[in-house]
């Protein structure tokens, strides 16, 4: 190296070390930062080549999925009879307005009738 590259170089050397520095650290903080983020989520942590560091096929993974496959089955039922429910809701809403007014005016014609034919009327 020349002195002249020598003397170009040498007053920045700080400023290149300590941005060298910062470089690095500002990747390590990602790195723990990442990994904070996997833990609180519940991801799976990986080692360096890859490989699960917990494998997610303990007994307790089976117990949970277990357990959400019988909810979801009674979920699913549930919301099969709010369906059906449902439905007989809508059909009352919407055919009661015409037909339920059509049978209220046929028994009051039927009771005026009977009473017509008793003569009360």
């Amino acid at each position: 190296m020349s002195p002249d590259a020598a003397a170009i170089i040498i007053p920045h050397l700080p400023w290149i070390i300590g941005g060298a520095l910062a470089i690095g650290g500002a990747g390590i903080f990602g790195w723990v930062y990442t990994t904070r983020l996997r833990i609180q989520h519940g991801y799976p942590l990986d080692g360096a080549w890859g490989q699960a560091l917990k494998p997610s096929t303990d007994h307790e993974a089976k117990q949970r999925i277990s357990l959400l496959t019988q909810e979801n089955a009674e979920l699913r039922a549930e919301l099969g009879s709010v369906k059906d429910r449902l439905i007989n809701v809508e059909r009352i809403v919407t055919d009661s307005g015409f037909q339920l007014t059509s049978e209220i005016d046929a028994l009051r014609d039927r009771a005026l009738q009977h009473r017509k034919d008793e003569g009360t009327a």
